[in-house]
């Protein structure tokens, strides 16, 4: 088991986020996490990454507890989060939005070994690689914030809603990113409004509604739920 999340409870302001969510991610998986709007997905990746203060349960990555630790510490460890909002550095240009990724590694080859593989799966970054990240359209920002994420070369990476905001024939070159980017031995924690497409590539799903649990298991049982077919997938 890579990530093991047990009860986990999380407020803003006095009012609970999420309560009491439990997951797990085993090494090498994508797991998927689906939702309405509101359910509480981003707050749980975020809540993982140390992004924001739980209230109770505990976080353990790679046999270690790591609730208590600040985002950077557990950036370190090899856990890596895409938000939704991507943050990135729009003035800087590609290449130094990708190098800041890989501020972890103190020695030149070890920040400069992981560009290969991010050119390998987006060739569009190495052809765009002096522009300013403000200038590359939606699709290119997701993929020069996965591609910096990947600089630091984690063993877990969450991706916050990948698909959000950029062109239909760009989402399929992410989901297929997705699949590689597992294929090259990084686990994978998703957060997608694309129920459908992410149920197709993931091995395991999670249902919250209303920052609660509402279903989990396979990813076919879960696309084959009568009540998530109804509600998530139109059918």
């Amino acid at each position: 088991m890579l990530l093991e999340v047990n009860g986990l409870t999380t407020a803003y302001a006095g009012m609970v986020a999420i309560a009491d969510i439990s997951v797990s991610v085993n090494e090498g998986e994508i797991v998927v996490v689906a939702g309405a709007n509101g359910a509480g997905k981003s707050t749980l990746l975020q809540s993982i990454a140390g992004l924001v203060k739980t209230q109770s349960g505990q976080v353990r990555f790679a046999g270690e507890a790591i609730d208590a630790l600040p985002g950077h510490q557990i950036a370190a460890r090899g856990l890596a989060f895409v938000p939704e909002s991507r943050r990135l550095f729009p003035r800087l240009s590609v290449e130094d939005n990708l190098r800041l990724g890989s501020y972890l590694h103190r020695k030149k080859a070890d920040r400069d070994a992981p560009l290969a593989q991010v050119f390998t799966l987006f060739p569009r970054l190495k052809e765009r690689l002096k522009q300013r990240a403000e200038t590359l359209s939606g699709g290119e920002q997701q993929m020069l914030a996965i591609g910096r994420a990947l600089m630091t070369r984690p063993r877990l990476l969450m991706l916050d809603e990948p698909s959000q905001g950029i062109m239909p024939k760009l989402v399929d070159e992410i989901f297929e990113a997705v699949l590689t980017i597992r294929k090259a031995g990084v686990t994978v924690l998703l957060v997608e409004q694309r129920l459908a497409e992410s149920l197709e590539i993931a091995e395991r799903a999670y249902v919250l509604q209303t920052g609660r649990l509402m279903l989990s298991g396979k990813a076919a049982e879960v696309r084959d739920n009568p009540e998530v077919r109804r509600v998530y997938l139109g059918m």
